[in-house]
């Protein structure tokens, strides 16, 4: 394991962690990844957010790696053309579906550029708008949209029934697909190979970093994954014990610039 001058690239979740609890990026962190680069690290995000919701990132991080949405279920470009896509199989997602249903979620459906709702005054729909910057499609069912699905949401505020679902959905569905929890009140299903351990196996590859050179930052469960393949691993002091004794390291939290923190004392020389 390295940490320091030995990192060559840090990875970072988005929400939670790179930015602030208004979902904004702070001033110090846009300098913070500015002085990464500078000391040669590269800088690389995923997120379960679709690819248009981490759009906004681009320009002000002068972000040039693959950005990882939907936990890796679809890795672009920065100008948002596809280089990798992994959908949930199609016989699977109706299931899923019955699953949310009978878990008393709320279900949302992601497939290619567009988000799907049933009701756009359910819980969080408006919120999640105004995080990713465009507005979901409306529709009366899913029954027409099972192909290229990239990710189906459970959301509730129920808390305990979203961690109830996503144990249901592991026993019921094993390996056939992954589900983890991207916020406490979504569970998010994907492809079995879109999680963030996988995105750090894709840019390990693609950018010809080794996975000890690689240092991930995050603030769920679904992190813990990118933490066991990365050299060094940081949890923010806003995720949870379980998530931080996954960790090497911990940081400040998100409203005290835990992000721009663990560069400054982790990463940078």
């Amino acid at each position: 394991m390295v940490s320091g001058p030995g990192i060559r690239l840090l990875l970072a979740d988005v929400d939670g962690t790179l930015v602030d609890p208004n979902k904004q990026l702070t001033g110090r962190a846009v300098e913070a990844v500015a002085r990464l680069r500078q000391a040669g690290v590269q800088f690389a995000v995923t997120s379960g957010r679709p690819p248009r919701g981490m759009a906004m990132l681009v320009e002000p991080l002068a972000l040039t790696t693959p950005i990882a949405a939907f936990n890796g279920g679809l890795i672009v470009e920065p100008d948002l053309s596809v280089i990798e896509q992994r959908t949930v199989p199609p016989g699977l997602v109706p299931q899923v579906l019955d699953l949310m249903t009978t878990s008393s979620l709320d279900a949302w459906v992601y497939r290619g550029a567009r988000w799907y709702v049933r009701d756009p005054g359910a819980p969080h729909v408006e919120q999640e708008a105004a995080t990713v910057q465009f507005s979901p499609t409306v529709v009366s069912g899913f029954s027409d949209l099972a192909d290229s699905v990239a990710k189906v949401t459970g959301v509730s505020d129920d808390l305990g029934a979203v961690a109830r679902a996503t144990t249901a959905a592991r026993e019921r569905f094993g390996d056939e697909v992954s589900a983890a929890q991207s916020q406490p009140y979504y569970l998010d299903v994907t492809h079995p190979d879109a999680n963030k351990g996988s995105v750090v196996a894709f840019l390990s590859e693609r950018l010809g970093i080794p996975e000890a050179s690689i240092a991930t930052i995050g603030d769920m469960p679904n992190d813990v994954l990118m933490f066991a393949r990365s050299g060094l691993s940081i949890a923010m002091g806003n995720a949870s014990p379980e998530v931080q004794r996954a960790a090497r390291r911990v940081t400040t939290s998100n409203d005290d610039e835990g992000f721009a923190n663990a560069v400054e004392r982790f990463i940078l020389p």
